[in-house]
């Protein structure tokens, strides 16, 4: 009987880190594909899949805004940057289906300004429920400009 519940012990242990792998996955497409997509393309539709209801994010100023804020401005204004994209330095996943997804933005300016452009520091906090991840919290910090080259 010992040999049985070790073996079943044996056999349901990889299990917990292909979901971790595939959460990882997942996130990592989120933060680095869709949301900088979601603002570089004005889509207010999938950034509304992006973010749940009860998301705030406390902008570089200190300013708060809601979702129904961020869904507003990605509708009304459409980023013209030749790039953005995301450098993720830590994402963790939790047991009790939280993730925090922290990094670096990148973004590269217009093509009236070929060598502009800024970085800066956001932490993000999702929550996976029915299945998918939601982001329920942002605080971007730390915006420079990007060193003329």
């Amino acid at each position: 009987m010992r040999h049985a519940v070790v073996l079943l012990l044996v056999a349901l242990a990889p299990l917990p880190l292909v979901a971790q792998q595939a959460d990882e996955a997942t996130l990592r497409h989120l933060k680095e594909e869709l949301w900088p997509r979601a603002y570089r393309e004005g889509d207010p539709a999938l950034l509304d899949r992006i973010l749940a209801d009860e998301f705030q994010m406390v902008g570089p100023e200190g300013a708060w805004s809601s979702k129904g804020q961020e869904l507003e401005r990605v509708s009304r204004t459409r980023m013209v940057n030749k790039s953005f994209r995301f450098e993720i330095r830590r994402l963790e996943v939790f047991e009790n289906g939280t993730a925090v997804v922290a990094g670096r933005g990148v973004v590269i300016g217009p093509a009236s300004d070929p060598g502009g452009g800024y970085e800066y520091q956001s932490t993000n906090i999702l929550i996976k429920r029915a299945g998918r991840w939601q982001a329920i919290a942002s605080h971007v910090s730390g915006v420079r400009p990007l060193p003329r080259e």
